[in-house]
């Protein structure tokens, strides 16, 4: 039995207030996105709250799927690392990034800088992607899809390179005799539709194809600050769960239970053969307590 934690999108916060020539292009708009409503929607003490609870459940690995950072400063970077160290070990937590922690040039080098040991593969290379991490008879791939963008935009690429190494890997890991549990993370919803316009992953065609060719068994995102559940052709048309978490530091917005602040757990067992999942949500309750939410059905009918 492996039991496996996913949180995303905490946005870590507050922002120190930035210099005037950090606010040049893009980081303008997004600090004044910031002020004027986005951090209200980011509570840091329900993510404390949140990471607390989290402590307290059985689990064997954190997995955190990005947006670490808010508009990418440099004094995001250390605050971010504060933050993973906060939720476990490099050996215990594994992290890719998001949109927000590639903002403007250069920023996800920096956070990477800050928050490598955390993106380490098995084979001691950090900040290389895709990295892989085997726990057990678990196999986590981690997958980047952050670039930076213009304003306004908060789309995604993995691009070509990384494609085709993770193809590779997912094969070479399905072959093996005893093939490990594969977990895809990423950050964005790697499924075409699976974002709006603007703030998709522009090869979300090419990865499903990948994953068609290639198999997983689960694919981990963020980014949409909701929860969801999707399905992708694995190899022989067999369905694999493309699931996505809320923000973890997300704020109640009208009692929607699927928006407010929110981890799952993953529960892998191997039985006759094959991989069983049993899954849940747990995370904030209408009462502002933190609790069981729903169970999540990874079963494709």
């Amino acid at each position: 039995m492996f039991r496996l934690a996913h949180l995303t999108d905490p946005h870590v916060g507050p922002i120190a207030r930035p210099r005037l020539r950090q606010l040049l292009g893009k980081r303008a708009t997004g600090y004044v996105n910031w002020r004027r409503g986005r951090s209200r929607h980011h509570d840091m003490e329900i993510l404390a709250a949140l990471v607390a609870d989290l402590q307290t459940q059985p689990h064997d690995h954190i997995a955190c799927t990005g947006d670490l950072c808010n508009i990418g400063l440099p004094s995001e970077w250390a605050t971010a690392r504060v933050f993973l160290e906060a939720l476990g070990t490099p050996d215990t937590v594994s992290f890719v990034p998001g949109n927000h922690d590639a903002y403007v040039r250069g920023s996800l080098e920096g956070l990477l800088k800050a928050c490598g040991a955390w993106t380490s593969g098995d084979d001691g290379t950090a900040c290389v992607f895709p990295y892989l991490r085997r726990r057990g008879r678990l196999a986590l791939i981690g997958i980047s899809s952050a670039i930076p963008t213009k304003p306004f935009v908060a789309a995604g690429r993995v691009g070509t390179p990384q494609l085709e190494a993770a193809e590779a890997l997912l094969k070479r890991l399905g072959n093996e005799a005893e093939p490990p549990f594969r977990v895809a993370m990423i950050h964005h919803p790697p499924q075409p539709g699976g974002a709006s316009a603007g703030r998709e992953l522009k090869d979300a065609d090419a990865f499903t194809a990948m994953i068609g060719r290639a198999g997983a068994d689960l694919i981990l995102h963020g980014h949409n600050h909701v929860g969801s559940v999707a399905f992708v052709e694995g190899p022989n048309g067999v369905g694999v769960p493309v699931v996505g978490a809320p923000s973890a530091s997300a704020v109640s917005h009208g009692g929607k239970l699927h928006r407010r602040a929110s981890y799952h757990v993953y529960t892998i067992t191997r039985a006759d053969g094959r991989y069983v999942i049993d899954a849940k949500e747990r995370g904030l309750t209408e009462a502002g307590t933190i609790a069981d939410l729903r169970v999540l059905k990874l079963a494709r009918r």
